[in-house]
């Protein structure tokens, strides 16, 4: 079965486009619309000005600022793109009513129909651009070609006679002749591969194919299906097919059987968007909670709503690989903020952000597109493509997906409440003592290792394995021995006498016998600088204390003064 011809939308940096929709006076202003991430404020989008300036998606807040000093820094706002987007999809429904918005911005339609009715696919191209145009919407790229993601990769070289991917102008349209998307796709690098499966797992195989040699997508589409299947999985073969120019889906879409429609209707009705996302999320569940149990999943989802004036409204949601219950909550809080505030929402020029119905009446527009008039009544979620469940990969001892992106989300927040170095992870490190082995590392920073696991110790360290406790100020203590004397070593790391009594608060009841000991393990550390040289022992003592308790401990004796530096719990 070979790919549904399909014409993609795309608007550039819409995300700027609609915060200057919502604040005239950065028209002619350089924006970057940051969004904040493990790194912090990064750029997501930026305008022509500001690209023109050096400002590109992925540099920090304060990178983009020294490249251009007149630049206006907007968080991005993800539901008031889908609310502004809503507007374009409603523009291109007198042309198609199987609108499919991939995210706000990006709209894919399939274009048997369509294209028919026009006059072929060039035809089609230029009254979508029109349609779009009269909005307001000066920059957007249509391109059209066998399936989806190719299509969307028609968008970016939607420039008549361009020949690689680069620059296009505003308006531009792009059509892929049928059955030649293979050669189209062909020169492309397999890093664009990387939105089919998610950014963590999308980078991992793209990473795998350039280190393997596998530079463009032809050379990935040359291998052998089997072999890619069983090298890379079924990720993997997936990418394979689409990298091929093929359909993505090995074997036709599973009919959705009419129970797994899942309906909640208000009373009274809801007129707020906090109102109904609880009920949307609680919906996300249980539809994906009885596709799971089926086997199945989700990439492509119908939500439809009712007004208490009987009026009805849907949209058609996709995304690459498969819904989560976050995301599919995620895309239908979009969609109810578009119905339920695009009239709000309309900019003081009555610009495009929102239409009122005698507007869309004048236009053309079907009834069912215009904004809402009373609260929501129904709340509906029908999955509309069904695919067999392919599993996913858990860690070593299972864990969620979902729950390590909102702990994620959390650590990122708190990083930027409390700033960058204020949020660390841990990572094993060289040196002798166990505090020394602990490097901190921001959130979000490389958590490279530079020691391998064979590496040889370092001189002086005390053997395995490693405390259990580690203490950030070391407990001062005292380390007598048998006549009470306090511990001593001489300069070649000799003990006369051997410890016998330990006294620390670190040990239940304050003190106890040393029952076993190893060392002392000598430390002469930067011996050639007098100022910050340092001179210390390490010991390894069981203690028994209290109630016949054994503690076992690393003690450090510097400068005649001991403490306890960790516990082996």
């Amino acid at each position: 079965m070979g790919p549904e011809r399909t014409l993609a939308l795309w608007c550039p940096a819409w995300a700027v486009a609609t915060a200057r929709q919502e604040d005239a006076s950065l028209a002619d202003m350089p924006v970057a619309i940051v969004e904040r991430g493990p790194r912090g404020l990064v750029v997501f989008a930026a305008s022509a000005q500001a690209r023109a300036a050096g400002v590109t998606t992925g540099l920090r807040r304060r990178e983009a600022e020294a490249r251009c000093a007149e630049l206006v820094l907007v968080e991005r706002d993800p539901a008031a793109e889908a609310c502004a987007f809503e507007s374009v999809a409603r523009a291109t429904e007198p042309i198609t009513p199987a609108v499919v918005l991939e995210r706000p911005g990006v709209l894919t339609f399939p274009t048997r129909g369509p294209s028919r009715y026009f006059g072929g696919d060039d035809a089609l191209a230029a009254r979508v651009l029109e349609t779009i145009a009269a909005l307001g919407v000066s920059d957007v790229r249509v391109g059209i070609a066998d399936g989806v993601f190719a299509a969307r990769l028609a968008t970016r070289r939607a420039e008549p006679g361009a020949s690689g991917p680069g620059a296009s102008k505003p308006g531009a349209s792009n059509v892929v002749a049928p059955g030649k998307s293979p050669l189209f796709l062909a020169p492309w690098p397999v890093v664009v591969l990387r939105g089919l499966m998610g950014d963590s797992a999308g980078d991992a195989l793209t990473s795998l194919l350039v280190r393997l040699g596998l530079r463009t997508l032809g050379d990935f589409a040359a291998l052998p299906a089997p072999s890619v299947l069983a090298r890379f999985g079924t990720d993997g073969a997936r990418a394979h097919r689409v990298a091929a120019g093929l359909d993505e889906l090995t074997a036709a879409p599973t009919p959705p059987p009419p129970d797994l429609v899942e309906t909640c209707e208000l009373d009274p009705p809801a007129t707020r968007v906090d109102e109904v996302a609880f009920v949307a999320k609680e919906l996300a569940d249980r539809l994906l909670d009885r596709l799971a149990a089926l086997g199945l999943s989700c990439s492509q989802v119908v939500v439809e709503a009712e007004t208490e004036h009987g009026e009805r409204h849907s949209r058609c949601w996709r995304h690459e690989g498969g819904l989560t219950a976050a995301a599919l909550a995620t895309r239908v809080r979009w969609q109810l903020d578009a119905w339920l505030t695009s009239r709000a929402t309309s900019g003081p020029d009555g610009g495009w952000l929102s239409r009122s119905p005698s507007e869309c009446d004048r236009e053309g527009g079907a009834s069912d597109a215009d904004p809402v008039t009373a609260g929501l009544t129904l709340l509906r979620l029908a999955p509309d493509r069904v695919v067999p469940a392919t599993g996913r990969q858990l860690g070593l001892w299972g864990g969620d997906a979902a729950a390590v992106d909102r702990a994620e989300r959390v650590l990122a927040r708190l990083q930027g409440m409390l700033g960058h170095d204020a949020v660390v992870t841990a990572v094993i490190d060289g040196g002798r003592a166990p505090a020394e082995r602990v490097r901190w590392v921001p959130w979000g920073e490389p958590r490279d290792e530079p020691v391998a696991a064979d590496a040889a110790p370092w001189p002086g360290a005390g053997p395995g394995p490693a405390p259990a406790r580690v203490y950030e100020v070391p407990v001062p203590a005292e380390l007598l021995d048998a006549s009470g004397d306090p511990v001593r070593v001489s300069g070649r790391g000799e003990a006369p006498t051997a410890p016998a009594h330990l006294r620390s608060d670190a040990l239940p009841g304050g003190s106890g016998a040393v029952v076993a000991w190893a060392g002392p393990w000598a430390h002469d550390l930067r011996w050639w600088d007098r100022i910050t040289r340092r001179r210390r022992v390490l010991w390894q003592v069981v203690v028994t204390c209290e109630r016949e308790e054994q503690v076992a401990c690393l003690v450090a004796v510097e400068g005649g003064h001991a403490a306890v530096e960790a516990v082996y719990d």
